[in-house]
């Protein structure tokens, strides 16, 4: 087949395409306006193969936009000079694709060939660059810079047209809201989303929501990667796929995890996790300074956290665009339902905003929930606080804390804070023979093992305190018994 309006080369008929469909939609499109709305959404003008279809489709959708009308009367006073035309038979070429004009049902059928004989173009388009620019060795272009371009291009192509929804009748998005409830009260209430394992935490959140980007922040030592990695470690070991309520294989409880961590190695990390399903302190497993019970129990908790899809990326200072490559590259290879990031302050920009830092930390929090979106699941990143904390009397954190806390505090859907009292109280302990030994005495056995996550923003629910226990040991939190919980009840 002979491509209209280009020269007949080896490479053009190489390429897949489809004149008459084209000729047919464009047809169809020219004799009745109201199809154009029905393909808009589907098909751009780059689409088409052949240069002077591309023309005479951008020309007719720009007036469709404007309510004038599109027909070979009104397209011919702008397309009586184009040469591409001229040698087609000039006007007259516009009243023959009218002529031939396809019904207004399969219209959308002739679009959607149009856009997959397209897409395809793209690939072997994308191969041929691939190919060309690997074989230039140039100072400024590195293979691994080359990979993750490729692979932005790639994931681009594969997700063209699926973040660019637009418009949805009311009604769909009152069936996704239905469904999104009844699969929370099919799980037995309050959750909508995924459970971090930590029952009040879940209550106050709802669990975590696809699209959402969570911070977690705190001040050294309070145990934020603790929290991260205890969640982590929650989802992934409740992972169960299945069939979900919108209809498509995924994680039907728990999910799979990504967690970059840039500052501690996933030997490290690993060993965290490992300590809190053994139940054997962590210094412990670093020295190797365990009872033959210890270590059965760490061998056995290694071998059961084997199938846990838990995938850790430990790669210091990772720009956000390589966080972005990789957890698409994740996605696509094992699957990804929740991403963590070990933390905000120790990603890199694109390079743009060294100068300034709250630019650049803007652009990172920006980046975060670009990926939370695209990918549509929740992203938890973890960020410092500033020293002003420690100035306080009241050393309980809040969102002025946040450091560069403008960008930090508008991009976030959560923002929460872990704070345990118990840090700063043992701190202030006084001589025993002091007055004030025994009140010191009294608060420092209410505030053992005892942690708060605090909630200072939550777009989509309330704010407050959650408390949780800590057993330092083990790098563990979890859910505190609450006085209610532990009396007796009566049974009837």
């Amino acid at each position: 087949m002979k491509p209209v309006g280009l020269p007949a080369t080896a490479e053009t008929e190489a390429l897949p395409h489809n004149i008459e469909a084209e000729q047919q939609l464009l047809g169809a499109i020219l004799t009745n306006n109201d199809i154009y709305d029905r393909i808009a959404s589907l098909v751009r003008s780059e689409h088409f193969f052949d240069p002077v279809h591309q023309r005479i489709f951008e020309i007719a959708a720009a007036r469709i936009q404007k309510n004038a009308l599109a027909s070979p009367v009104t397209l011919k006073a702008f397309l009586e000079d184009d040469a591409g035309l001229r040698e087609l038979g000039g006007p007259a070429y516009l009243v023959r694709l009218a002529g031939a004009a396809i019904s207004a049902f399969a219209a959308r059928d002739f679009a959607q060939m149009i856009y997959d004989l397209a897409v395809r173009r793209e690939l072997i388009q994308l191969g041929r660059d691939i190919s060309a620019k690997a074989g230039k060795v140039e100072v400024t272009s590195e293979p691994r810079e080359q990979i993750t371009e490729a692979e932005q291009r790639l994931y681009k192509l594969g997700e063209q047209g699926v973040a660019e929804r637009g418009f949805q009748s009311f009604l769909k998005a009152v069936t996704d809201a239905v469904n999104s409830a009844n699969a929370a009260y099919q799980r037995g209430g309050g959750l909508a989303g995924t459970s971090t394992g930590l029952i009040d935490l879940d209550k106050k959140m709802g669990g975590l929501h696809p699209s959402d980007l969570i911070i977690l922040a705190g001040r050294p030592s309070m145990g934020k990667t603790s929290l991260a990695t205890n969640i982590a470690f929650n989802i992934a070991k409740a992972y169960k796929r299945g069939m979900t309520h919108e209809g498509h294989e995924g994680a039907i409880e728990g999910g799979a995890v990504g967690f970059f961590s840039l500052e501690m190695s996933a030997e490290q990390l690993a060993a965290r996790i490992l300590s809190e399903a053994a139940e054997v302190p962590s210094e412990q497993i670093r020295r190797g300074d365990m009872t033959e019970t210890e270590f059965r129990r760490f061998v056995e908790a290694a071998k059961s956290l084997e199938s846990c899809p838990l995938y850790i990326d430990d790669t210091p200072a990772l720009p956000i665009s390589q966080v972005a490559a990789r957890a698409r590259r994740l996605k696509r290879t094992h699957g990804l339902d929740v991403l963590m990031v070990d933390y905000l302050q120790l990603l890199k920009g694109t390079g743009r905003g060294e100068s300034n830092r709250v630019q650049e930390v803007s652009e990172i929090t920006q980046g975060l929930k670009a990926i939370a979106k695209e990918l549509n699941i929740p992203v938890i990143a973890l960020s410092q606080l500033s020293r002003t904390v420690e100035s306080r009397e009241d050393k309980r954190p809040q969102l002025s804390d946040l450091r560069e806390s403008g960008s930090i505090e508008q991009d976030a859907d959560v923002v929460m804070f872990v704070y345990r009292d118990e840090y700063y109280h043992e701190r202030l302990k006084p001589p025993e023979d002091d007055p004030r030994f025994a009140e010191w005495l009294d608060k420092a056995e209410r505030v053992h093992g005892k942690a708060e996550v605090i909630l200072g923003k939550q777009r989509h629910g309330p704010i407050g305190t959650v408390e949780l226990s800590f057993e330092g040991r083990f790098t563990r939190f979890g859910n505190l018994v609450q006085p209610w919980q532990s009396e007796p009840r009566d049974e009837y």
